[in-house]
């Protein structure tokens, strides 16, 4: 196993890290950021394509719900992904899955970008999601069983910051190519950026071998493992936010790009990839999440943080565009919060098969998008973007009655 050194003390928060030296607060920093870069570069994709819905909508001459749901079936293989991973999880090592996870990731991406019908382009987005969940939760239950408590919830908090700036990037990024050189083109790109995530992963990785592996420690069956997460109400309570935390930003952030490109805002394709700049207070409240949920406990920090998104839903409403960007900042900023503080949370939860434990929690997580872009896009179509607003604003006041189950 890697050193604990290396990555698991130093994994911690800068923000609770008083009385060390100058040179471990900068080994925390680098290793923060390796751990930030692994998450943007595993899942710039699946966030890049939700900004070109409207270019995509166009391109394949099909309705909004058909090709939010094609560009979001990327969740039924994350999902599935996770499934298996929670059963194999054992027999796969951490570095080794995570990195060769992230090379195959570009295979599918590329050939995205030269598809031409819509059918393809869904399972692409499935192949995308299997080896996307993979590097995911391989990755989070590499962290949850190398780290301390404490270091596990700062490491947890980098991950998903980088998860927040991919949100962000990913689709200025795609947006920007898509306008200045093309729509393929930009499926290349995240192509790229996937090997160079995959070689990260590969150079900067702890390495491990089969008897330092934890997964090698795990004994009895799977199958109990799971039975034994499920009665255990913590986690139960977990696995459904996570479902209800995917389920809403999904929901969100895939069918508001139709609001801003029709009346009254009629923003061209450009200008709605500028939108994602809502995403900047999220990254740099994230990184904090750890320290919150050490310093005020996880289940107020849920709560605080489900509530943020709460308003924010409900200025979703505005005829003002304004008061709409602030809309999708507070929910960006409160969903990710939660986010952060959930996912530590599973790791702490888990006495063991935390792999099992992350696995599970993660398939609810995407199986809460697949619903997000089949369930909400019907809700827009028939009954338009107020009857959407209300079941995001259902589902989230569902989680902050879970919440009250994460107890310290």
């Amino acid at each position: 196993m890697v050193a604990r050194s290396s990555i698991t003390e130093m994994a911690v928060t800068p923000y609770v890290m008083e009385g060390v030296s100058e040179e471990t607060r900068a080994a925390v920093a680098k290793r923060g950021l390796i751990i930030a870069l692994i998450a943007f570069l595993t899942l710039i994709d699946l966030f890049g394509s939700q900004a070109l819905l409207p270019a995509l909508v166009d391109h394949y001459r099909v309705s909004p719900a058909a090709m939010g749901f094609a560009v979001n079936a990327s969740t039924f293989g994350m999902a599935i992904s996770g499934m298996l991973v929670a059963i194999f999880a054992r027999s796969i090592n951490r570095r080794l899955g995570i990195w060769l996870s992230l090379a195959f990731l570009a295979i599918p991406t590329f050939l995205l970008g030269l598809t031409t019908d819509l059918l393809t382009f869904a399972l692409l987005r499935v192949a995308q999601g299997l080896f996307m969940s993979a590097a995911f939760t391989l990755t989070l239950t590499y962290l949850a069983e190398v780290c301390t408590i404490t270091a596990a919830r700062g490491a947890m908090a980098a991950y998903i910051t980088g998860n927040v700036a991919s949100n962000l990037f990913g689709r200025l990024l795609a947006t920007g190519v898509a306008d200045h050189v093309g729509l393929a083109e930009s499926f290349f790109t995240f192509s790229a950026l996937n090997l160079l995530g995959a070689m990260i992963a590969f150079l900067y990785l702890g390495r491990t071998d089969s008897s330092h592996d934890p997964a090698a420690r795990e004994t009895g069956s799977i199958w109990a493992a799971w039975i034994d997460h499920f009665a255990n109400p913590k986690l139960r309570a977990s696995f459904a936010i996570g479902f209800i935390i995917l389920f809403a930003f999904v929901g969100v952030f895939t069918y508001v790009n139709f609001v801003l490109a029709g009346e009254p805002f009629k923003l061209p394709q450009g200008s709605i990839g500028l939108v994602y700049f809502v995403f900047v207070p999220a990254i740099l409240t994230t990184p904090i999440a750890g320290f919150v949920a050490q310093r005020f406990g996880v289940q107020m920090t849920f709560m605080g943080s489900i509530g943020v998104s709460l308003v924010g839903v409900f200025l979703l409403l505005a005829s003002s565009l304004w008061l709409l960007l602030l809309g999708l900042m507070l929910i960006g900023a409160g969903l990710f919060f939660a986010q952060a503080a959930a996912t530590a949370y599973v790791g702490q939860a888990a006495a063991h098969d935390h792999a099992a434990a992350s696995g599970l929690y993660l398939t609810s997580y995407y199986v809460g998008g697949l619903f997000g872009a089949f369930f909400l896009g019907q809700i827009f179509v028939t009954v338009g973007w107020p009857g959407t607003v209300a079941c995001l604003a259902v589902s989230l006041l569902v989680a902050i009655w879970l919440g009250r189950n994460l107890h310290r």
